[in-house]
């Protein structure tokens, strides 16, 4: 009977060949690749996931915006000046200014204010004007030169001009790069009311806003 080699049991995967180390690697070797193998393939599946969780989560906050309906209009509050004066003015010895304006002048505020330390109680109505600039019209009654300069941050006068009948003290601001809310304003007393005009818009829009204050004044 001739000795004949058995069967191979299974064919033999020969160990991987490192090229690093020219020669095969180790089990342990082995293990530590597979390992480190895997740990990438978790991370990169983890970014990937979190790549895509962050495009769900734009587009449904995309989706709710486009969703949601939205109001264009302007938010800013409109007051009917005229009507608060007219609900004011029986309690009131002087008459108080409020002069019908351009269907695009707004006001966002009017109201009567007590008198302070400074003794001056005040009427006072914000306007906007049609190209959304601003003058404030304040109404001192029995109002002193102190009040008048405290109210304009103790502005310098520049100069006088006539409006609607009435001289007018100019204290203008805008060369000095002031753009406050009196970079540019015009005072005038008529009786014992001092009407103090500040704000941001053009001369124009204040010689307009003076002339109507003038003539309702002066009925």
């Amino acid at each position: 009977m001739s000795d004949i080699p058995p069967p191979p049991l299974g064919k033999q995967r020969a160990p991987r060949v490192v090229a690093e180390l020219g020669r095969p690697e180790t089990p342990g070797e082995t293990a530590a690749r597979k390992a480190a193998s895997s740990r990438a393939h978790r991370e990169n599946q983890t970014a990937f996931n979190l790549a895509i969780a962050i495009i769900v989560s734009v587009a449904i906050v995309v989706l709710l915006v486009l969703a949601v309906p939205r109001d264009d209009g302007s938010h800013l509050q409109v007051v009917d000046y005229q009507k608060v004066a007219s609900e004011a003015q029986p309690q009131q010895t002087e008459k108080l200014a409020a002069p019908a304006m351009p269907s695009k002048w707004t006001s966002n505020r009017a109201e009567i204010a007590p008198a302070g330390a400074d003794g001056v109680a005040t009427w006072y109505v914000g306007f906007l004007t049609p190209d959304t600039q601003f003058i404030g019209l304040t109404q001192g009654f029995k109002a002193n030169a102190t009040w008048v300069s405290n109210k304009l941050d103790e502005a310098r006068k520049t100069s006088e001009k006539t409006v609607g009948g009435v001289t007018w003290t100019v204290y203008d601001q805008r060369a000095e790069n002031n753009t406050g809310n009196n970079a540019y304003a015009m005072v005038a007393t008529e009786g014992d009311s001092t009407v103090v005009l500040a704000g941001t818009a053009s001369d124009t829009q204040f010689d307009l806003l003076a002339t109507r204050v003038a003539a309702q004044l002066a009925d």
